[in-house]
């Protein structure tokens, strides 16, 4: 790997202790425990950038990934902006409900 690279590997995943709380039931920390936060993580990032400059809305992320439950994918996107992977444009555009949806696009791109 080259010095200014980003080790795509490295920059993805969530501890499981982020994602749940200290009260929570036994089962909830489990299920925290079982979930593949940088498989998911990479996997939203890289729907998210096939948008190219457009962007894109919830929605459209959603579609490109049927097989997965509602929040397995939008519990990634502040996982992404936290760590300064993608950016909240301030454009809206209205989803399937015809509620207001942020656009989002990568910030910085990843060498895979």
């Amino acid at each position: 790997m080259k010095p200014n690279e980003i080790d795509f590997d490295d920059i993805f995943g969530t501890p499981a202790h982020h994602l749940h709380r200290t009260d929570d039931v036994d089962t909830s920390v489990e299920a925290a425990y079982k979930v593949d936060t940088s498989e998911l993580e990479a996997l939203v990032y890289k729907t998210i950038e096939s948008f190219g400059d457009r962007g894109c809305i919830s929605d459209e992320v959603r579609a490109k990934l049927p097989g997965l439950p509602y929040s397995s994918v939008t519990a990634r996107y502040r996982a992404l902006l936290d760590k300064d992977l993608i950016v909240d444009t301030g454009e809206r555009r209205k989803g399937s409900s015809t509620r207001n949806q942020r656009v989002l696009k990568i910030k910085r791109k990843l060498n895979e």
